[in-house]
């Protein structure tokens, strides 16, 4: 977990013993920079510095957005070029079929945050930021450029390897740039280069792949990664890593039963939102009869609902993430209700997946600090868990969505298989607090409201 020279008078101060631990936390690494650079002082950052480095972050969540998201507009693009032959036959299998690419990727996320966090955890932050900066570089110029469906599914697989990593370690890197009280929110600045991908990234990088092919959108996207890694090594400053970690103190976050849920939590409760994402693309040319011209603004329109819920959902996660989870899930069984209803309109299917796009962001930030909050000291471990569980969602919401479109139901029917996984994450989340709160009327650990 790492800073900068910052006074603690300078952030605002919420909590006395957080206040604390982040000057405890800000000697450590003022030590640690002494030992690394031969005793010089850690110089301090100015305020843009800091918001260029959270920017710098922002931009790898930029690339990150645009290289899990993408393919889910391209999906018939990708059927016709891969599945040739069985396109031709059954248009509705091909593309269920060509949901594996999503999924890979996602199982990519799943196997990578926990081991490569794991492994890492005594790694500077900067220099571990930029080996997974190169690493998604290639793994996404060799999506582009493999000729087969099987080798494009190994290539996102170890595309997704770097995923979770990337963010967790960011995520710990803006938190403690943003100081005691402003967790949520150092979260959500990170987050919120995914989400504006989704706005802008996806659309525009979908609208180059229908136009020359989808090889080309993700060439674009290695581009993007390959700027990550220079803004990164220019902006960030160095982070110390932590020299406590090992892995046996990382995966110690494993014997924690509240971890398992919030992992539970996020993982079959935002798989609603993937369901439907994933299948966006013929939900818009099928189920609401538009033109294929119109994805990229549908995309976009998604992406401005998650953007503006990823923000919301930050300083939620800060007043209290129970509250917030709950709210949330609510919204977002209301909004899968909502598609899958009306989304034969195109002003339904619109509003629908805006509306499923917000919800479903305020819930990121949230997830991922209760993560943190019941991890206790596997915090690198923990920040990349909740993209483990966010990527279990996407593959299992494009599998099970893929289920349904495969046999025929219509393609707005992962609309209602969204709506059941949202339900059993409010579930979980029920059994979360209900065993927080014995523990709390036993004398266990503070809850997080």
């Amino acid at each position: 977990m790492n800073a900068v020279t910052v006074s603690t008078a300078s952030v605002p101060i919420i909590d006395e013993a957080a206040a604390a631990s982040y000057a405890a936390q800000q000697r450590a690494h003022d030590e640690a920079y002494r030992r690394a650079h031969g005793g010089a002082d850690r110089p301090p950052l100015s305020t843009a510095r800091v918001y260029a480095a959270l920017l710098a972050l922002a931009l790898g969540g930029f690339g990150i957005g645009s290289t899990e998201f993408v393919a889910m507009g391209l999906l018939p693009e990708i059927a016709r070029d891969l599945l040739p032959g069985l396109y031709a036959t059954n248009a509705e299998e091909a593309i269920g079929q060509s949901g594996w690419v999503i999924t890979a990727y996602a199982l990519g996320v799943v196997v990578g945050a926990p081991t490569i966090a794991a492994l890492a955890g005594r790694l500077p932050r900067r220099r571990l930021l930029l080996w997974l900066a190169a690493a998604f570089t290639v793994g996404t110029v060799a999506s582009a450029t493999l000729p087969t469906f099987e080798l494009v599914i190994a290539a996102r697989f170890a595309a997704g390897l770097p995923h979770g990593a990337y963010f967790g370690v960011a995520a710990l890197v803006a938190a403690s740039l943003m100081g005691p009280g402003k967790r949520g929110q150092g979260v959500a600045l990170v987050l919120s280069g995914l989400t504006v991908a989704t706005v802008i990234g996806v659309p525009l990088i979908t609208a180059v792949g229908q136009a020359a092919g989808w090889r080309a959108a993700y060439l674009v996207v290695a581009a993007l990664f390959a700027a990550t890694f220079v803004a990164v090594r220019i902006l960030v400053p160095w982070q110390p890593g932590d020299a406590n970690s090992t892995v046996r103190s990382e995966l110690a976050a494993f014997g924690r039963l509240q971890v398992w849920i919030a992992v539970a939590v996020g993982a079959i409760g935002f798989g609603g939102f993937f369901a439907v994402y994933s299948y966006i693309a013929p939900m818009v040319t099928d189920a609401a009869g538009m033109p294929s011209a119109t994805v990229p603004w549908v995309l976009a329109s998604t992406g401005i609902g998650l953007t503006i819920g990823n923000l919301i959902g930050g300083r939620l996660a800060d007043a209290g993430t129970v509250r917030a989870m709950f709210l949330g899930f609510a919204g977002l069984i209301g909004a899968l209700a909502l598609l899958g209803l009306a989304g034969s309109w195109p002003l339904g299917l619109i509003a629908g997946t805006f509306a499923v796009g917000f919800m479903a962001a305020i819930i990121s930030p949230v997830v991922q600090t209760r993560l943190m909050d019941v991890a206790g000291e596997s915090q690198t471990l923990a920040a990349a868990l909740n993209h483990s569980a966010l990527n279990v969602g996407n593959a299992l919401g494009a599998f099970l969505g893929g289920l349904v479109v495969a046999a025929g139901w219509g393609y707005l029917t992962p609309a209602w298989v969204g709506l059941l996984l949202a339900v059993g994450g409010v579930l979980l989340a029920t059994i979360s607090v209900a065993l927080e709160r014995r523990g709390n009327a036993a004398g266990g650990v503070r809850g997080s409201d």
